[in-house]
């Protein structure tokens, strides 16, 4: 067994989970508002009618005020009220009946036509500064043609105005306001007009539809001077308003947009002019500042000629005077360097003297030299000879030498039977040694 609570709590969940969010159309009855902004009402039809709540936070997003009769289509959770059991929608979001067609047409059309490359950047044009005339096209009975010109007289009065009335709303209008902005695309040259504004005040978006026409979109693009579109409100967006060369949020912003201001222009007329005259005025001081420099420079042909020929003596005078100082220079310069040169020049007789006398020293000190060397060489000569070993042998010597060519000096190295080789003065003998003798004091 479950309490009430329970049983509403379950239901509640199953039916929010199998029936998820969904559109469903009806008419509004029985509107309720509450001071804390919440709206209560029924939905219904011929068969059948459902309790709605809609809740502040979501109604107040709603640009438009929804009333008993009204046919409507709300997105919305199914659920159940549980402290009274009471089954109703949770509306999320509504719109008037016939606007989800509307919308995805909307949509069909603009994604159309911005493949074609209507909306690019690129295509737009600019708008002139200052146009010979301004199209308008609109209703002639519209507040906007109004709101337009009253913008227009207050800032450029003095632009010609040219309107190409249309209705624009209700049946047929789109195809009235394609033809009148055709006609003015035609007669612009003839008419002087160099922009066109095609505009229209707010309303509903049944009311705004003729210019999310296809045709109307197309004609704007074909027109053969820059468009500018200011339809409804600034939170309104048609088709026109992306095809258009510039888009204005209200009629009256596209009147202010093509338009020049022309208090802005006396005050841009009024610093250029103010800039024109410094200009000049300074132009005016430099010219003139140069005119009194040049009467200044102004002097008499026949002065001038006197003054050139009084430069011309003063340049000969120097020219004579640097001669005359550069010649005595170069007089002086000669007779300082013949004094050096003499000075410098050699004794030829007193260096043959003094190469004879030197070449006579030189030949006493080779002599004198030489004799000391032969002395000392025959010193030298005599202390060889008497070391000769020949000499040695020629005195009765002989000099004994083992088999291997060492000299004896002692007798003890040598071994009875060895081979020694005795030399003498003339010739040499192979001796045996047969027995060694003591050695005598």
């Amino acid at each position: 067994m479950i309490s009430v609570a329970e049983l509403n709590r379950l239901a509640r969940a199953a039916l929010e989970q199998n029936l998820p969010l969904t559109w469903v159309s009806g008419e509004i009855s029985n509107m309720r508002r509450y001071d804390s902004g919440h709206w209560y009402f029924t939905l219904k039809d011929v068969e059948a009618q459902v309790d709605c709540v809609m809740f502040r936070h979501k109604a107040q997003y709603l640009d438009w005020q929804p009333a008993d009769g009204m046919k409507v289509e709300v997105r919305a959770l199914a659920t159940v009220y549980e402290a009274r059991g009471k089954y109703q929608l949770n509306i999320e979001a509504m719109r008037r009946a016939g606007l989800g067609a509307l919308y995805e047409a909307y949509e069909r059309l603009k994604a159309k036509l911005d493949a074609e490359g209507l909306f690019t950047e690129e295509r737009k044009r600019e708008l002139p500064a200052m146009p010979r005339a301004i199209g308008v096209v609109t209703s002639p009975q519209a507040a906007a043609l109004r709101d337009v010109l009253t913008t227009l007289r207050r800032r450029m009065p003095g632009i010609p105005v040219v309107i190409y009335p249309t209705p624009v709303q209700g049946e047929g209008s789109a195809a009235k306001i394609m033809q009148a902005i055709a006609t003015a695309s035609t007669r612009a040259a003839q008419d002087g007009c160099e922009v066109l504004i095609v505009c229209r005040g707010g309303g509903s978006i049944e009311d705004l539809w003729s210019f999310n026409e296809e045709i109307v979109a197309r004609a704007i693009h074909a027109c053969s001077i820059p468009v500018v579109v200011g339809v409804g409100h600034e939170t309104d967006f048609t088709i026109s308003d992306l095809v258009a060369d510039a888009r204005a949020p209200t009629p009256t912003a596209a009147a202010e947009l093509v338009s020049p201001d022309r208090a802005e222009l006396k005050a841009q007329v009024t610093q250029l002019r103010a800039q024109l005259t410094r200009v000049t005025r300074r132009a005016l001081e430099d010219r003139m500042q140069k005119l009194d420099y040049l009467q200044r420079r102004l002097v008499h042909p026949g002065e001038r000629i006197a003054e050139r020929r009084r430069h011309l003596t003063h340049l000969a005078t120097r020219l004579i005077g640097a001669y005359k100082h550069e010649a005595e220079s170069r007089v002086w310069l000669l007779r300082t360097l013949n004094q050096r040169f003499t000075a410098a020049r050699p004794d030829l007789r007193a260096h043959e003297r003094e190469l004879n006398q030197i070449e006579r020293r030189l030949k006493q000190a080779v002599g004198h030299r030489l004799e000391r060397a032969q002395a000392q060489l025959a010193r030298v000569s005599a202390h060889v000879t008497a070391l000769d070993p020949q000499r040695q042998l020629e005195r009765g010597y002989s000099i004994a030498q083992t088999a291997d060519g060492e000299i004896v000096r002692d007798a003890a190295v040598l071994a009875v039977g060895e081979e020694l080789r005795v030399s003498f003065a003339r010739g040499a003998v192979v001796s045996e040694v047969k027995r060694k003798l003591p050695a005598t004091e």
